[in-house]
C-alpha cells in the first residue's frame, strides 16, 4: 500500500501532539515558596531559601533554591520525589538578602516550620517580609 506525503502529514502531527502531552502529565512539584516585600509590594528576588526534613536524627537538609524575579521558587522539593507526610522546615536566609542590598533587618533567617499531612498535596508557603517583620501562611 502506498501513501503520500500529504496523507502522512496528519497522522505524524498527532503522533507529535501526543508525544508533547505525555511531557505535561509529569507530576508537579509538592512545594513551592513566595516572597512578596511588604515595604515596596514586589516581589523579593534573590532570597536563598532551603528545605528540611524532621527525622530521627534531626534536621535533615533536602534542597535549597533562591527565588526568581517572581519572588518564586515553583519547586523546591527534590525532582521526580513524592513528599512523604511529615515535619519540615523551610528557612529562608533573609539575612544573606538584606546584606546584599545594603539594609539591616532584625531577623537574619527565618524557619517556617510545617507539617505535610498527606503525600500527595501541594504546599505553598508565601512570606510577606520587610525588614523588622514577616507573616506567613499556607497558600495555595
Amino acid at each position: 500500500m502506498k501513501f503520500s506525503r500529504h496523507a502522512l502529514l496528519p497522522a505524524l502531527i498527532l503522533t507529535s501532539l501526543s508525544a508533547g502531552a505525555a511531557d505535561t502529565t509529569a507530576t508537579p512539584n509538592p512545594l513551592s515558596v513566595h516572597v512578596l516585600n511588604l515595604q515596596t509590594g514586589v516581589p523579593t528576588a534573590g532570597v536563598k531559601v532551603e528545605l528540611e526534613q524532621q527525622q530521627k536524627t534531626g534536621w535533615v537538609k533536602l534542597a535549597s533554591g533562591t527565588t526568581d524575579s517572581h519572588g518564586r521558587i515553583t519547586a523546591l522539593y527534590p525532582a521526580g520525589e513524592a513528599m512523604p507526610a511529615g515535619d519540615y522546615k523551610v528557612v529562608f536566609k533573609t539575612g544573606e538578602y538584606y546584606k546584599g542590598i545594603g539594609q539591616p533587618t532584625f531577623f537574619p533567617e527565618i524557619p517556617v516550620v510545617f507539617h505535610a499531612e498527606k503525600s500527595g498535596d501541594h504546599y505553598h508557603i508565601p512570606l510577606l517580609l520587610s525588614q523588622y517583620g514577616y507573616s506567613t501562611y499556607r497558600g495555595n
